[in-house]
């Protein structure tokens, strides 16, 4: 099985390089910087490019992992190659619909890796869930397999399902890492040190594997301690964006267990 990616950002570049380590043959790598598409293709020992038009129809699946607004600007122009247009095409995202494809290509579907990417960061990649929806059963069977060579977690999952889970791992990661950051920012204006929380992070994390978060809420909107809250909210007038986060999470804590 030989892919091509199209995209060398952070979902391309992990994806890449655990493809390649698992003896999967990179063809390609795509970048609008050619220096980008150069770094990954040197790991990956693949041809790198920066234009479009020079991807070749020698790959088996084409990854295009390259940001959501992007999915259809790159379709249109890699279906102008003509012996692309009944190759397998996937995208990598998870809130797009599988369909934005089908307009240029017959033969279209998804490849969502479930997971946070930063270069320079390292993913258990064995642990991720990949998952995969394609047009044709054939393509999904190809697209399972090539999963399994990379992750012991794969899953068939509709675009309707996928949505969802998109909305649920933003509000999982993309939320709680912004609310880390505010920990970071409260710690940094009154000079302490944010690493003093860290073992408490550790510790909520791994209790979802003991239990459903919802019995492990704790915390004073959970008790329903008012004077707590209100002291919270007073120092907070100093960071009024962050005081209204505050108020809002509360009440949506004491509404849930009211």
């Amino acid at each position: 099985m030989k892919v091509t990616l199209i995209g060398a950002g952070n979902v391309g570049y992990h994806l890449g390089q655990r493809l390649f380590n698992k003896k999967i043959k990179i063809q390609q790598v795509y970048s609008r910087k050619h220096s980008n598409a150069a770094d990954l293709a040197k790991i990956v020992k693949a041809s790198p490019t920066n234009d479009l038009s020079t991807i070749d129809a020698s790959a088996d699946i084409y990854i295009i992992a390259v940001k959501d607004d992007a999915i259809v600007e790159v379709a249109a122009k890699l279906a102008k190659n003509k012996r692309l247009t009944k190759k397998i095409i996937v995208h990598t995202s998870g809130s797009v619909s599988s369909k934005v494809l089908a307009e240029y290509f017959s033969n279209y579907g998804v490849f969502y890796p479930l997971q946070t990417f930063t270069k320079g960061q390292h993913v258990y990649f064995k642990n991720i869930p990949i998952c995969v929806d394609a047009k044709k059963e054939k393509s999904q069977k190809r697209l399972l397999k090539l999963g399994k060579e990379i992750s012991k977690d794969v899953r068939l999952i509709t675009d309707k399902e996928r949505a969802v889970l998109h909305v649920a791992a933003v509000v999982v990661n993309n939320f709680t890492n912004h609310l880390f950051h505010i920990g970071a920012t409260i710690c940094k204006e009154e000079g302490l040190d944010f690493d003093i929380l860290k073992p408490l992070i550790q510790e909520t994390a791994e209790k979802l594997s003991r239990k459903p978060p919802y019995d492990m809420q704790t915390g004073p909107a959970r008790r329903g301690d008012q004077q707590t809250i209100k002291k919270h909210t007073e120092y907070l007038k100093k960071f009024p964006k962050y005081q209204s986060l505050y108020t809002l999470l509360s009440e949506s804590i004491s509404n849930t267990y009211s």
